[in-house]
């Protein structure tokens, strides 16, 4: 039996996938679906407290108190809103409500020891500006994708030491009947095509203004596409063709499931993109007479870069696109990084920023993930 948007959100949640929790669950008809259900509003209220939306999550949790009063952990999320503002007085009358109801809760008790010892407003800003105020949010538990990662490293220790093992009988072997590497990722077979879901491609009521209106097999073979090139590490190849369902007529269930899809994508670094996938010339982006077919796919663009601003943590820059002797000049685009440490970098040399192409006010501009600057000739 297929999951419901809420249990894909709940799952995203503890894989700290945030902004894709929020998608979810605003996405199609959800808000008017879940619109009494406590557990949408609390979930959409963590995601928004964890990605630093303080006052989405007030909204959401606000939603959620008029469904159920008197839960934990709805009210230790409110408790920790009011804690992040300084409003130390009504986050302690929320802290003892939590306890009335559950007098051993571990969230509540250790903020009411820490307002004890550390109760001002300025140490309050320092654990808000270090981070450390997400000790008094509500656990997610166990990351799945951690999970996945330790038994993926012990069955890939076990087979080197079968590999080494067997060294020499596997090196006689031929190259005929050597197998190639298969590049597969985990099993999605839960994101496969229903025959109903098939038969039903195209979205039938309300189809409105869409930019690509695809037949059934258009639908299915921009799908498939998708899903095989996610399996073999081609991540840009595989949002292109999400992106282009997004934006198609598609039904709402694919689009739900094509959206599953980039969930599981891993991010690049500067070498994994350039072993696995194809990189995205700025040109083509430039060039693009609908660029917005390219966003979330990641790029790694050399240039130089100029009018840089740094602010509550977030790093701006221009970087002017082109080659490294600034002899020639493709274009120039946004670059951000959020929340990201970013090194010391010589204005003088070029540079190569990795990162995701955004759309921000009709312009694509890059969220940052990470740079290289080659040494000094």
């Amino acid at each position: 039996m297929a999951r419901s948007a809420l249990e894909h959100a709940q799952t995203l949640l503890r894989r700290r996938k945030f902004s894709f929790v929020i998608s979810l669950l605003e996405s199609g008809n959800n808000p008017e679906i879940y619109r009494e259900n406590f557990s949408y509003f609390l979930t959409a209220g963590v995601a928004c407290l964890y990605l630093g939306d303080t006052g989405s999550a007030g909204t959401y949790f606000q939603r959620a108190r008029h469904i159920r009063m008197t839960d934990p952990t709805l009210l230790c999320c409110q408790a920790v809103l009011f804690l992040r503002r300084g409003d130390i007085d009504r986050a302690i009358s929320y802290y003892v409500d939590v306890l009335d109801y559950e007098p051993g809760n571990k969230i509540a008790l250790n903020a009411m020891d820490f307002i004890r010892l550390h109760g001002t407003y300025e140490e309050v800003c320092k654990i808000v500006d270090s981070g450390e105020i997400e000790r008094f949010y509500p656990p997610l538990g166990v990351n799945p994708d951690f999970i996945r990662r330790i038994v993926l490293s012990v069955f890939a220790g076990l087979a080197l030491a079968f590999l080494i093992a067997n060294f020499g009988k596997f090196s006689r072997l031929s190259k005929k009947t050597r197998l190639p590497q298969s590049g597969q990722h985990s099993d999605l077979t839960s994101l496969s095509l229903s025959v109903d879901e098939l038969e039903n491609a195209q979205k039938k009521d309300g189809l409105g203004s869409v930019k690509y209106k695809l037949t059934d097999a258009a639908i299915k073979k921009s799908y498939d596409t998708a899903m095989n090139s996610f399996k073999n590490h081609k991540e840009n190849a595989a949002q292109i063709e999400i992106n282009r369902l997004l934006n198609s007529n598609a039904s709402d269930a694919i689009k739900e499931k094509a959206k599953m899809i980039s969930t599981y994508f891993e991010e690049h670094t500067f070498d994994t993109l350039s072993e696995y996938d194809d990189n995205i010339e700025y040109s083509q982006v430039r060039d693009a007479k609908e660029p917005e077919i390219y966003i979330g796919c990641t790029v790694a663009w050399g240039g130089y870069f100029s009018n840089v601003t740094e602010e509550k943590g977030t790093f701006r820059c221009d970087l002017f696109v082109g080659d490294e002797e600034r002899k020639r000049v493709d274009g120039v685009v946004g670059v951000t990084f959020q929340k990201t440490p970013v090194p010391a970098l010589d204005s003088s040399r070029a540079v190569y920023i990795l990162g995701k192409i955004k759309s921000e006010n009709g312009k694509f501009l890059l969220e940052g993930r990470s740079v290289y600057q080659p040494l000094k000739k």
